[in-house]
């Protein structure tokens, strides 16, 4: 059985983007028949694996969590990541060291200390997160360790071919995988489930739920979502938002603006929601919305979109353009008034909300689906294994 160093430079698990990917990284693995050690922050909740194990630094000052980019906290950890993976190789011989974002450098090290192989996965363009000067010299930082990392790493994946091309414009020889997201939970909704939410959630039957999932960060496009709210609030009495993500301190504040503007009934915030408990949330729901502004890489959640059913809303940038078109989604310009004016629009179609609905299930059922993920996934492994 062949073993697996896997370093992930998140909390692990939590509810987001790369630890959602790194649990189906270790259950994809596992499942081929390699023996897996994850070794990840000392945050998150606890999960087990067949033929895996989860490993974790130290955690010297108590934190409790770690913001989504760089930021000192995370390099204080990758130095702690650096040192237990050292003791790890120095007992086991890993096959192949697996390293996400920053901790590819880590992984690129070890294997060439230990005569192994090693794949980097790159998760997200560091530049989404632009915000401030100290953010700011770390993410230039960042560039130049990414490039070194690309040049001397045995493979290369990307989750999204806004990524993939980022990677192959450094015009280095190293091989790059395309390997897809998909949705973040493996679970059917629950017709029973389904019907509960939606009682819970619409104050009377004709209201249009209009649902969308992810943090609050600045490129999710929370700015333009919450100016658009009252827009379209105010103009169709029918439609009701229903926020899912975002912290207490986060929905506090967005809870007083509605307030202030009297529209505190007509959006529901749910906080953060266990993803095997998010496919009954957006099966109840009757148009799922990614206002997004920046970024190279489609939302994850377009993915949990399309495996729901339902039809996207989402702005036209080029993120949302790499998996989506007007089949899939209604497009609009990423401003609030365009945003509310097509929301009113598609709240008004049933017809056409049925059959975006349709194509987007059917896009996940042919293609973005766990068997198709961990096929990629072995593709991968073999050919670098076999180098």
């Amino acid at each position: 059985m062949k073993k697996v160093l896997f370093i992930s430079p998140q909390p692990f698990f939590q509810w987001r983007g790369s630890p959602i990917r790194v649990n189906f990284n270790i259950l994809a693995l596992t499942g081929l028949g390699y023996r897996v050690d994850l070794l990840t922050l000392p945050i998150g909740e606890d999960k087990s694996f067949e033929n895996g194990r989860v490993i974790r630094v130290a955690n010297p000052f108590s934190m409790k969590n770690i913001a989504i980019g760089p930021s000192l906290p995370k390099i204080f950890f990758d130095i702690l990541l650096f040192g237990k993976g050292l003791q790890l190789c120095i007992k086991n011989n890993y096959d192949v060291i697996h390293g996400v974002e920053e901790a590819g450098l880590i992984a690129v090290v070890l294997a060439r200390l230990f005569g192994t192989k090693a794949i980097f996965e790159k998760h997200s363009d560091p530049f989404s997160y632009k915000k401030g000067v100290l953010k700011n010299s770390l993410l230039s930082v960042y560039s130049l360790v990414e490039k070194v990392t690309v040049r001397l790493c045995d493979g290369v994946i990307g989750t999204g071919k806004g990524l993939v091309a980022q990677v192959r414009a450094m015009g280095y020889s190293t091989r790059v995988f395309h390997i897809f997201d998909i949705p973040s939970s493996l679970q059917k909704p629950d017709g029973k489930q389904v019907k509960k939410f939606r009682e819970k959630l619409a104050q009377n039957p004709d209201e249009i739920l209009v649902t969308f999932v992810g943090s609050f960060a600045l490129y999710q496009g929370v700015e333009l979502m919450f100016a658009a709210i009252p827009k379209i609030v105010k103009k169709n009495a029918r439609v009701r938002f229903v926020i899912i993500g975002g912290s207490e301190t986060e929905i506090d504040a967005r809870k007083l603006e509605f307030k202030k503007l009297q529209i505190e009934d007509r959006v529901s915030f749910l906080g953060k929601v266990a993803p095997d408990i998010l496919p009954a949330y957006l099966a109840a729901s009757d148009i799922l919305l990614s206002p997004r502004i920046s970024g190279v890489n489609t939302p994850l959640k377009i993915l949990d979109y399309m495996k729901a059913g339902k039809p996207i809303m989402a702005t036209d940038v080029p993120s949302h353009r790499l998996l989506l078109d007007e089949t899939t989604a209604v497009m609009a310009q990423p401003d609030p008034d365009h945003l509310a004016e097509a929301l009113d629009i598609l709240a008004g179609d049933e017809e056409k909300r049925l059959k975006m609905g349709a194509a987007g299930r059917n896009l996940y059922e042919k293609k973005y689906n766990f068997t198709n993920y961990q096929l990629q996934l072995s593709r991968c492994y073999q050919e670098v294994l076999a180098r």
